[in-house]
């Protein structure tokens, strides 16, 4: 009987050791969309950059992962994630209940909110009324297309899809949209910020509904990779720690997106 009950214990602790053994990552293949500045785009020497692009290099230095970067169309970001064409998108895509039903999502990695932005003085805010027969530009596949789809375009607003923002900025200017719907960090660092943005503002105030944001950013992962995911929870939870990721932010934002 104690033989048995040793066998049966022994068994248990190997079957346990097999299902706690963690695959060892060695490389992470990270999907990403530049022209959404200052999260990802291409510098003046056509290299990417960008918040995003930054701490996907300290996740991988911190789990000392060979980094490669694939790019790939926002809208077809999570086609691309199942077919594996990479293995975690890092494109600062909104943790969603619709998107959760199609692939899994790390911690939150940033938090910022949805805003519009007009020409100063032009009194327009995100609303059906306020935008009837104006033109908005979303971008394709995002919560913020989701919400001018649901929200505004039922109700006699334009709503225009851009496959970039920065496509959206360059319409604005010529005065090819009455506004853009975007998130604000972006708006505010890639564009009201910049020479470009001049004469623009944010237009009405931060629109709130979480069943269309979501709960902030985080990683994509494909359903099922909960090595890769786990991997990626520590790394981010130890660049927080050590102050890694706070030095990232303060170099492209100036306000806090972590969302602690």
């Amino acid at each position: 009987m104690n033989m048995h009950k040793a066998f049966l214990c022994a068994a248990a602790i190997a079957v346990f050791s097999l299902q706690a053994g963690a695959r060892e990552i060695t490389e992470i293949r990270f999907g990403t969309d530049p022209g959404n500045a200052p999260f990802e785009f291409k510098n003046k020497d056509g290299k990417l950059a960008g918040f995003d692009i930054d701490l996907g290099e300290a996740v991988c230095a911190q789990l000392k992962a060979k980094c490669t970067w694939v790019e790939n169309d926002f809208d077809g970001m999570i086609p691309a994630l199942k077919a594996k064409k990479f293995d975690v998108i890092n494109a600062s895509m909104s943790i969603t209940e619709k998107r959760l039903k199609e692939i899994d999502f790390s911690n939150r990695v940033t938090l910022s909110p949805a805003r519009m932005i007009a020409r100063a003085g032009a009194n327009l805010q995100p609303t059906p009324e306020s935008l009837k027969g104006k033109r908005i530009g979303v971008q394709q596949g995002t919560t913020h297309e989701t919400f001018g789809k649901e929200k505004l375009a039922r109700n006699g607003v334009d709503v225009v899809t851009y496959a970039k923002n920065d496509q959206i900025y360059a319409d604005l200017q010529s005065g090819r949209l009455d506004a853009g719907l975007m998130d604000a960090v972006e708006a505010e660092e890639g564009f009201l910020k910049k020479p470009a943005g001049k004469g623009f503002a944010f237009a009405g105030p931060v629109l709130k509904d979480e069943k269309i944001f979501g709960s902030g950013t985080g990683f994509g992962v494909r359903k099922g990779d909960t090595d890769l995911k786990n991997a990626l929870n520590k790394a981010l939870a130890e660049l927080k720690a050590n102050g890694t990721y706070k030095k990232i932010m303060t170099k492209w934002f100036t306000s806090d997106v972590s969302g602690d």
